[in-house]
């Protein structure tokens, strides 16, 4: 026994020994410049997965900061968002009270009544002013959760676009100065409501509040002036930088041994890289308004932070959705068990639906054998019909995205479904209404 297992032994050693060198002659058999592209294809694909968070952002702050009508469209929302009310409300209230004197509200008193009433006056003190101050905030609230602060809102915004391109770009153009790093919203019209909102509700002591300019601060951060040379560079480079990137991955991805094998990984690099982008944005967040002010509100700063990188957000959702369906794409068209499991499916589905439409009594006259012939011209055309669909989009969604692969794939089924050969044809049995040929005969 112990002679066989040694015998087992050696046997296997012996193929370890064989596979060993057949993997060295696969190895060395391989002809350099395969290595070569390896090597080029990998570097190029590595550098524009790099560049998909950069060219996400220079998108981004191409289309914020150089386009007034994106910012406007972008921030509009901002006018109805609970925490900016509630922050303008107080700002307003706090600006509004250090403009009233509560002795004048005795103006309004009979004479021989002042004395008694400021003798009241003085009892109360710090509960009359709450009281007017709950009653200004309350006319505050009121502005803003108008129709008129909506207005008020977008026209302002329109006007600081140029202080926020000079803080985020540090551009010397435009009549505005930014030095405090700080992009911030004149509240005097809405003082200018909430004032006569007072008097028109009794408060005649507000008509002598003098014209008072305050601020909302809409973007305060230090740090903006140390990466306004990198805004800058973004900015310029605009559309361009994601295109670069992508064109490098597909340079890369054609420059490979193995295509497809080389397109799941380039495209799982494309979501991994955005999503590395998705989750670099929350973290900023957090740091960004851990070093706002004490003065600044932190629930409107976040609102506001969410609101200005939400189109970011959804591009960051875009390239990820894309990199997924196309390394699913890619991994389903190959060799795999799985893969030609999934294909396996989908085509007995559709054989077993026509089959279905023909024992109905379905004829597709010649329109079966055109598709038929055509098939892979019609199929690419689908295909760069979908990719034009999303490239000519108008910033599309992770949601646009499944849109259209799911309606390129209902295409596909259809298509397919007309190229299928009819259940008589492919069983070898004549659908034409014709009688076989005799024996003997020929057709």
């Amino acid at each position: 026994m112990s002679e066989a297992a040694g015998g087992n032994g050696d046997e296997l050693s012996v193929l370890r020994a064989r596979v060993a060198a057949l993997e060295a002659d696969k190895a060395a058999a391989r002809p350099p410049h395969h290595r070569v592209r390896s090597f080029f294809a990998a570097l190029l694909i590595v550098i524009g997965c790099v560049l998909v968070p950069l060219g996400i952002v220079a998108s981004w702050t191409s289309s914020i900061v150089g386009d007034t009508d994106r910012y406007v469209q972008t921030v509009a929302p901002l006018a109805d968002d609970p925490d900016i009310q509630a922050a303008v409300a107080t700002r307003v209230t706090n600006a509004v009270m250090e403009h009233i004197d509560l002795q004048s509200l005795l103006e309004g008193v009979a004479p021989d009544q002042r004395p008694l009433a400021a003798k009241a006056l003085g009892k109360l003190g710090g509960s009359l002013e709450s009281a007017v101050k709950s009653f200004v905030h309350e006319r505050a609230q009121d502005i803003v959760a108008s129709s008129a602060f909506e207005t008020i809102w977008t026209d302002a915004n329109r006007a600081i676009h140029t202080s926020l391109d000079r803080a985020l770009t540090g551009s010397d153009e435009g009549a505005v100065k930014i030095e405090t790093n700080t992009v911030t919203i004149d509240l005097a019209p809405v003082i200018d409501r909430v004032k006569q909102r007072l008097v028109d509700s009794g408060l005649d002591v507000a008509a002598k509040i003098p014209e008072i300019h305050t601020n909302f601060t809409v973007v305060k951060s230090d740090d903006i002036g140390k990466v306004k040379t990198g805004f800058a560079l973004l900015q310029a480079m605009g559309v361009w930088l994601p295109v670069i990137a992508v064109l490098l991955v597909v340079g890369g991805v054609l420059l490979a041994v193995h295509r497809r094998r080389t397109l799941v990984a380039a495209a799982l690099g494309v979501a991994f890289a955005a999503i590395v982008l998705g989750v670099a944005l929350t973290v900023f967040r957090t740091v960004y308004l851990n070093a706002l002010p004490a003065e600044v509100s932190p629930a409107a700063a976040g609102s506001v932070y969410d609101t200005l990188i939400r189109f970011l957000r959804t591009s960051v959702r875009v390239y990820a959705t894309l990199g997924i369906i196309l390394a699913l794409a890619a991994w389903l068209s190959g060799p795999s068990r799985p893969a030609v499991l999934v294909r396996g499916l989908w085509h007995s589905g559709i054989t077993a639906t026509r089959a279905t439409a023909d024992h109905a009594g379905m004829r597709l006259g010649p329109v079966g054998p055109f598709v038929s012939r055509y098939r892979t011209w019609i199929t690419w055309i689908l295909v760069a019909g979908a990719v034009a669909a999303v490239v000519f989009w108008p910033y599309p969604t992770a949601w646009v995205i499944v849109g259209v692969v799911l309606l390129l794939l209902f295409v596909l089924a259809v298509v397919a479904f007309l190229a299928e050969e009819p259940a008589g044809e492919s069983a070898g049995e004549p659908t034409g209404g014709s009688s076989a040929a005799p024996p003997g005969k020929s057709v």
